[in-house]
């Protein structure tokens, strides 16, 4: 995980420096090599791997799970500041008064949001005081009592403390720059995307199929590539349903890079419609359906997002193939849950502007989420 982390902290260090270098023209454009030197697909001994295997799930912030780090066993980790009796000082303004980061009391979540609009109230010209306005509960976090497997990773392998999301929204846009470098002007998770034409550079399964490089998503209950249709579409040979995963884990026959994805929730997309139906009981049993998922998505129950990221990495140590294998855990954004740390700015994938509405805040895809 060392060089996935180092990543994170690249994607950092590139929105302090990103904004000059393209003023400059030093930036490679849209189907450039990162390194003239070598051909497209030529590999390098500068990252000694065969596999590349990215689980990306959903909707936390570092603070959320790892504010408590620094107090577990990682003192370096950039989590909350903390009294002398070790509880966070970190806070935000709320009716008057302050709200300080707070142990969620239970591991199903409540009502937190990361919508366009939110997020950039939450962020406030990177303030980081409008957590608590959105909503209160995006003020709580879990500890390793919570977490254990978590915390495990963050003391065995390197931790990135400046990986931010691509863009400060949802799932949708961010999922898309995990898969093309770019938003094209999406900025929620809204059905209507779908119908969007494909990105206008392609996306990065174009350029590994291109360059005859092997690769699968792999999925549980829905495959993420289908937010960009044209994926699935063109690839459908290379979607596998996750029992397959294993198998080429065990085997030591993963492809050269692959995307392997949680339980998303389709019960939950029962559970909801579940809930308001008005029926005596019927608002229980729909909480409890849609607490069910694997990706930790709100409101799923996060001890089965841990299990399920805890079998896949497991897999993953355990394959004949591990010693060259790069493992990158990562989540789409942070979901409305408070984040100390400002977003740097980001430079513009292209010139393809946010689609806002009247109502919403200004704004480009020159910052990170949190």
């Amino acid at each position: 995980m060392r060089a996935g982390a180092a990543g994170g902290l690249a994607l950092g260090a590139a929105g302090r420096l990103g904004g000059g270098l393209a003023r400059a023209g030093l930036l490679n454009q849209p189907g450039g090599l990162p390194d003239l030197l070598r051909e497209p697909g030529e590999p390098t001994e500068a990252l000694p791997f065969d596999h590349l295997v990215v689980l990306m799930m959903e909707n936390h912030s570092f603070d959320c799970y790892f504010g408590m780090l620094p107090r577990h066993g990682q003192p370096h980790a950039d989590g909350f500041r903390f009294d002398r009796h070790g509880r966070p000082l970190n806070r935000n303004p709320y009716k008057g008064g302050y709200v300080l980061p707070y142990r969620a009391r239970s591991e199903c979540q409540g009502s937190v949001t990361q919508n366009w609009n939110s997020t950039h109230q939450q962020i406030d010209g990177g303030r980081m005081d409008g957590f608590a306005a959105t909503s209160t509960q995006a003020m709580v976090y879990w500890s390793e009592s919570d977490l254990p497997f978590y915390y495990s990773l963050a003391r065995t392998f390197t931790l990135a403390n400046r990986w931010f999301c691509s863009a400060p929204c949802q799932t949708y846009p961010n999922r898309r720059f995990l898969m093309a470098g770019t938003a094209y002007g999406n900025i929620s998770t809204s059905t209507d995307s779908l119908e969007d034409p494909p990105p206008p550079n392609g996306t990065i399964f174009d350029q590994l199929s291109g360059h005859g490089i092997s690769w699968r998503n792999y999925f549980t209950d829905l495959p993420s590539t289908g937010i960009i249709p044209s994926i699935p579409k063109r690839y459908p040979a290379n979607l596998a349903p996750i029992a397959e995963f294993f198998a080429d884990c065990a085997a030591g026959t993963l492809p050269s890079v692959s995307l392997v994805d949680p339980e998303f929730g389709v019960a939950g997309e029962v559970g909801g419609p579940l809930a308001s139906l008005g029926i005596p009981g019927a608002a229980k049993a729909g909480g409890l359906v849609g607490a069910q998922g694997g990706s930790e998505e709100n409101p799923q129950d996060i001890q089965i997002g841990q299990a399920t990221a805890a079998k896949v990495i497991n897999a993953v140590l355990s394959s004949p193939a591990w010693a060259r294998t790069l493992l990158v855990w990562t989540y789409d954004e942070h979901g409305g849950y408070y984040d100390h740390v400002p977003p740097p700015s980001a430079v513009p994938p292209d010139n393809i502007p946010p689609k806002l509405g009247p109502k919403d805040v200004p704004g480009g895809y020159d910052i990170y989420g949190p």
